[in-house]
């Protein structure tokens, strides 16, 4: 039986993922992908420019009174695989409110892709498609930090 998936968590109040997931300025990205797809290392270029470690390769979901909060399993807390390199320290925050999900096996074919968003332990998240975007941690950061412009600017 294969680990659930985000896209299998609607109904449920919480699950531990295969994914990753950092903080920055408290709010969580939460990265999912097949094995190999580069969670792991997509975090570590996130943290290299300022993000938080919440957990890496086993993350605890939770319906915290209609918020998504994120996590690490307990067992790994403060680890993150360097492929490579080895298992890494790193000092770990969390829980943390979840405010995107970014799905790195899929792929955004619009170059300003208008905002999707996907149901997971009954609240909704916005996704990321992020298979194959250029600057991925250094545009994950910026909008971490500072948010996205409303799709209809300047008009609005």
């Amino acid at each position: 039986m294969s680990a659930p998936s985000i896209y299998d968590l609607e109904k449920q109040d919480s699950a531990i993922l295969h994914a990753s997931c950092v903080a920055v300025g408290g709010r969580g990205l939460l990265v999912v992908g097949a094995s190999g797809a580069g969670k792991s290392e997509l975090v570590l270029q996130m943290m290299a420019l300022g993000a938080e470690l919440v957990g890496d390769d086993r993350v605890a979901l939770r319906n915290n009174g209609g918020e998504v909060t994120a996590d690490a399993a307990p067992n790994i807390r403060g680890v993150i695989e360097a492929r490579g390199i080895g298992l890494l320290r790193a000092p770990p925050v969390g829980p943390v409110g979840l405010r995107y999900v970014v799905d790195l096996d899929q792929r955004e074919e619009a170059r300003l892709p208008d905002p999707i968003s996907i149901r997971a332990l009954g609240q909704t998240v916005p996704l990321l498609r992020g298979r194959g975007v250029p600057n991925l941690a250094s545009a994950l950061m910026q909008l971490m930090k500072m948010g996205r412009v409303n799709p209809e600017w300047p008009s609005k």
